[in-house]
């Protein structure tokens, strides 16, 4: 149930934050952790940091103008694949906020950096994790990944994507790796 009310919050603020001009545009989200967040180590559980991920990229795509067509269209948001490294822990009732930003992009799928940041305190600032996110819309009817270049015209843009830092070259690679498995 935390989930729900946590997206029907952001849906509701959408509008209050204001549009994210993409493609360099942040997303910036506060929460906190609340006790149903947290795992038996008296923390926030690890599932929980991929579940608030979903709302980084749900506001991303409210306040770009996307989830608008992307509705319209019958187009899904699906996840490829994910890392993330836990820095430091985020204890109950530690305020953070969840910074999220598009990296890069091709064919149709986006990587994408999802950091949480420590607010308040004497760890202010400091970050609790960092992850790279792939993925991209799925068009049901056309079962098929949306091009990025078609995703940008519904929202009025044209763009070329930034090369691919040594971090995300190394994570494509190793996704790919293990889609070679099977």
């Amino acid at each position: 149930m935390n989930l729900w009310l946590r997206l029907i919050w952001l849906v509701l603020t959408a509008k209050r934050r204001g549009p994210i001009a993409m493609p360099h545009g942040l997303s910036s989200l506060l929460f906190r952790v609340w006790p149903h967040d947290c795992d038996v180590s008296v923390h926030m559980n690890n599932g929980r940091y991929l579940t608030l991920m979903d709302l980084g990229r749900t506001d991303i795509m409210l306040r770009s103008g996307l989830w608008r067509e992307a509705r319209r269209q019958g187009w899904t948001p699906i996840a490829s694949a994910v890392t993330i490294r836990f820095r430091r822990e985020l204890k109950p009732f530690q305020a953070f906020r969840l910074e999220t930003r598009l990296l890069c992009w091709e064919d149709a799928l986006v990587v994408m950096e999802q950091t949480f940041v420590i607010e308040g305190g004497p760890r202010d600032g400091q970050i609790a994790a960092r992850a790279l996110f792939k993925g991209g819309l799925y068009d049901r009817r056309q079962r098929r990944f949306v091009p990025i270049a078609d995703l940008m015209q519904t929202i009025g843009l044209t763009a070329e994507s930034p090369p691919p830092s040594p971090e995300v070259e190394a994570f494509l690679h190793a996704d790919g790796k293990l889609k070679e498995l099977g």
